[in-house]
């Protein structure tokens, strides 16, 4: 299942495209206006090419954060497997030195027994 950033990611994205799409729409609109037999509309070109400046830049504003998240994710970040593994290995040299210890202790009782 996905996690509420995920959602709200893939939501942003979402909007992005239908911003794209929106955008394109005023380019067309720009286009048609241009190639309009009777002239241009001056208000109408402006209009449609504000709304288009505007919503590129909040579409490279949203991509760009969108972006820098994604880079930002580690979803090993929090793992504990290395630490572990560590912790593990770390015991078995303290079993292993424990038993030599053992050894070189009943080496040394026998010695004693000995004299």
């Amino acid at each position: 299942m996905d996690s509420p950033t995920q959602n709200t990611s893939l939501q942003r994205l979402q909007n992005v495209e239908k911003r794209i799409v929106r955008v394109l729409e005023l380019a067309g609109g720009v286009m048609d206006e241009l190639a309009n037999p009777t002239g241009p509309r001056k208000e109408f070109i402006n209009n449609h090419c504000r709304e288009f400046m505007k919503m590129i830049k909040d579409i490279q504003v949203t991509l760009r954060d969108e972006i820098k998240s994604a880079c930002e994710y580690r979803p090993f970040e929090k793992c504990d497997y290395n630490s572990r593994v560590s912790n593990e290995i770390c015991c078995e040299k303290l079993e292993y030195m424990l038993s030599q210890l053992d050894a070189v202790k009943q080496t040394i009782d026998e010695y004693q027994a000995s004299i």
